[in-house]
């Protein structure tokens, strides 16, 4: 199958999902604050984003203490560190993608793993499973996907961004290929796909957010099924949450013209 992804994105109520995500970034860009706000926006949005990732994982945390910086918990503090970090990976993200994973991992796992495990790939075949998804695949085996994942990444597709984001995120977040804050670094590689996949080149939409709203581990569950009912559960709940995404920046920009 040359284009895998392209036949995921025909799967029934994907396009319709795909469309309508679309659409709803297309009406944010044109909102007038971004004429002069999108960096500001996008700093927001980012630290949202982090604090949504983070409450996936179970640790849920005010964002007000968040901007105050008196949240010291590792997990919350590796999920603004990676949102930090994407600015400065996105240029990489098509060329090396493995190369932007290993430092994703460096900088959201600093503090719960030893140093010399940070960037590196498990080497054990179990994984622990915060989600309760079922056993990862054994390291062998995951690493056979991931030469997988990285070739869906650097060939050309016909397929949307969301679809391609969309199984990336859900590949990473099954597989756990580095056993610890693979959820974070999952979330934070469907988010640099939407950017430099063209969807949201500015980074504005808050799609950890969105995921936060919707029932993530059930969607990830369906995708691990394998049908294309399943994976086209996934593919549209991912579309959701860029929808929901939408609507939170839309917040962020309202709240920045009442001043």
């Amino acid at each position: 199958m040359s284009d895998p992804l392209a036949v995921i994105a025909r799967f029934p109520g994907v396009p319709e999902a795909v469309d309508e995500a679309r659409e709803a970034v297309d009406r944010l860009y044109r909102h007038r604050v971004l004429r002069r706000a999108s960096p500001a926006v996008s700093a927001e949005s980012s630290l949202r984003g982090a604090r949504a990732s983070a409450a996936v994982e179970g640790v849920d945390v005010p964002l007000d203490a968040l901007r105050r910086d008196e949240i010291h918990d590792p997990l919350v503090q590796g999920a603004l560190r990676a949102s930090a970090e994407m600015g400065r990976l996105g240029p990489t993200w098509r060329k090396a993608p493995r190369q932007v994973l290993a430092r994703l991992h460096t900088v959201a796992a600093a503090g719960l793993v030893p140093q010399a495990a940070l960037g590196r790939p498990r080497t054990e075949d179990e994984a622990p499973d915060p989600l309760e998804l079922g056993p990862a695949p054994d390291a062998k085996e995951t690493a056979a996907r991931m030469d997988g994942l990285m070739d869906l990444l650097e060939h050309p597709t016909k397929a949307p961004a969301i679809v391609l984001a969309a199984v990336v995120h859900a590949e990473l977040a099954v597989m756990r290929p580095f056993g610890s804050a693979d959820g974070v670094i999952a979330r934070s590689a469907e988010r640099l796909t939407l950017v430099e996949y063209g969807l949201d080149p500015k980074s504005l939409v808050a799609v950890e957010v969105g995921h936060l709203e919707l029932p993530y581990a059930a969607g990830l569950r369906a995708y691990l099924s394998g049908t294309p009912e399943g994976v086209g559960q996934w593919v549209q709940q991912c579309a959701s949450a860029v929808s929901l995404g939408v609507r939170e920046t839309t917040a962020i920009c309202e709240a920045m013209q009442r001043g």
